[in-house]
């Protein structure tokens, strides 16, 4: 689905004290009416409308049936005149809060208020989410404010939003902790308290910070694979751009963040149908793709971009209902792992033909000096078709450190390289095309080609590459 073709628009509606403006968005996801989850990134000029008087009159007298009953007729506290004003309007608005600012789905502002002020307040103070002894301190308020630094496109608009939400429940919590049958009352039980339906696991991984986390492993760390001539900068990617426009510049100089942005904005990725996505039929070459076949289904790049658009699809569909559902990785690479992507090549001459068009993927292991044995990880890996015509494979190698290692460490602050040394290649091949029937299988016992020690400096460029005889592997 292209978000940009499909812009939608929605209105926030003024009802004291919230924010009226018309948002037109395209960036994280597209709001449904069972999402009820949207994030704006372009804005047009702010135009007032209000609702329609019948509309205010069944709000008014919604409010009046929720509180008069239960105050026996008494005059409004304080605190419930707060809420009736301010917080009501919050959850009767059609439009999302401004915890979209952070999250993609499965949170909203109005999942935690009730049409009652006294049992909004209970259920609050319940979950731990007030301070009765420090009520401007409460933890929802620190909640509201999160991600309050964001300065940049809709998030003007939606901080301003956010700024009414914080001071209207600041004010009618202040108000309320004020009141000591309020503080004193009995406790709720479970099934009334006002929440989220989502539980908090599914809900913090639909957090943006999350996504664009994933993002950076599974696509971001390839960038290096595709920026020769979709990064501005190079003299391929000059000619790319002279042909076909600058749409070929999805990898945005900024970094990962305004490059997922990118990708989401200008439509290559669908998240209907997330493996009909152009980042993936293009370097497949299903759609035509200038600079040929760069990936074949069920090969580290194309599975590391695929689960992060399978991801990111179900997140903004709302998909994920509970821990269980939340993905595995499928990627081959664990979940604990940084990878880290280089111009260091790697070549095997002469393959047999059997292995002719097939997908082999070689794993590296480095020779521990201290213990005088391999290392247990892969210190990098690759894959890529090979080139039957002229029996070759080659690739350049991704690099693997855990995370917090002294190694994911140097390598984040430094260039990520190879020291000379010896090592331990492994080969599989998919001789039976088990990988391209499921994109989510990995390299067996059945794929198993052989392996060989290596002495190698691993100088970088294409033109330096290590290359090896496939005739040195042994079973």
């Amino acid at each position: 689905m292209n978000l940009t073709e499909k812009a939608k628009r929605t209105t926030l509606y003024t009802v004291t004290g919230i924010l009226t403006c018309t948002v037109t968005g395209s960036i994280w996801a597209i709001r449904t009416e069972a999402e009820k989850a949207r994030v704006f990134t372009s804005v047009t000029p702010i135009s007032v409308k209000s609702k329609s008087a019948s509309a205010k009159g069944a709000q008014k007298g919604k409010a009046g049936r929720s509180e008069g009953t239960l105050n026996g007729g008494r005059p409004k506290s304080e605190s419930q005149s707060v809420f009736e004003r301010r917080i009501l309007p919050i959850f009767n608005s059609p439009t999302p809060s401004s915890c979209t600012t952070c999250h993609l789905a499965g949170v909203d502002l109005k999942d935690y208020i009730l049409p009652s002020h006294q049992k909004t307040f209970l259920s609050l103070r319940d979950q731990g989410l007030i301070d009765l002894d420090k009520p401007a301190n409460s933890k929802i308020l620190r909640l509201i404010a999160m991600g309050a630094d964001q300065k940049e496109g809709a998030a003007l608009i939606t901080s301003k939003m956010q700024k009414m939400e914080y001071e209207a429940f600041r004010d009618w919590i202040v108000a309320s902790c004020r009141e000591p049958q309020l503080r004193r009352a009995a406790k709720l039980k479970t099934a009334d308290l006002a929440q989220p339906t989502r539980p908090v696991e599914v809900i913090r991984h639909a957090r943006k910070d999350h996504v664009l986390e994933s993002f950076t492993k599974h696509v971001w760390s390839q960038e290096s694979r595709c920026s020769g001539c979709h990064m501005s900068g190079g003299a391929e990617n000059a000619k790319k751009v002279a042909e076909f426009g600058e749409k070929v510049n999805w990898i945005r100089p900024e970094g990962p963040e305004a490059t997922m942005r990118f990708i989401v904005e200008n439509g290559l990725i669908d998240t209907q149908r997330p493996e009909r996505s152009l980042l993936l039929l293009k370097p497949l070459n299903e759609v035509k793709h200038g600079g040929g076949q760069k990936m074949m289904l069920g090969d580290l790049g194309y599975k590391a971009f695929r689960s992060w658009i399978e991801d990111y699809a179900k997140i903004v569909n709302n998909r994920y209902q509970s821990a269980a559902d939340l993905p595995a990785t499928v990627s081959g690479k664990a979940k604990d792992v940084k990878v880290f992507g280089t111009e260091i090549w790697l070549k095997l001459n002469n393959t047999p033909p059997e292995w002719a068009d097939r997908l082999l993927q070689v794993t590296v292991r480095a020779w521990d000096t201290q213990e005088n044995r391999w290392e247990d990880d892969p210190i990098a890996i690759s894959d890529r078709r090979v080139a039957g015509k002229v029996s070759v494979w080659q690739h350049s190698l991704m690099l693997l450190a855990r995370k917090g290692s002294a190694r994911a460490m140097a390598w984040t602050q430094e260039k990520a390289t190879l020291s000379a040394g010896r090592y331990l290649l492994k080969v599989h091949v998919d001789r039976a095309e088990r990988l391209q029937k499921d994109w989510t299988a990995s390299f067996g016992e059945e794929e198993y080609a052989g392996q060989a020690e290596i002495e190698s400096r691993w100088s970088e460029g294409y033109g330096k590459m290590t290359v090896i005889e496939a005739s040195q592997m042994r079973r």
